[in-house]
């Protein structure tokens, strides 16, 4: 399962430099870096790399990685 959050990272990562969103190699790195899947649930780790805000409980969402 790591191998395909690392695929989705990339991609992810690979849109938002092409959208202009991620600009400083330190964010970028960061990026790369910071496995998002483990700050959401477990039921919504499928969508840890989908460029929108998800919910990690308590009526709290993690914010969307364009933003």
């Amino acid at each position: 399962m790591e191998k395909n959050f690392n695929v989705k990272r990339e991609k992810l990562i690979k849109k938002l430099v092409k959208e202009g969103i991620l600009k400083s190699p330190h964010v970028i790195k960061a990026f790369k870096k910071v496995p998002r899947e483990e700050f959401v649930p477990p039921d919504a780790r499928k969508y840890a790399y989908v460029d929108q805000p998800l919910p990690i409980g308590w009526g709290q969402t993690i914010s969307a990685p364009h933003s």
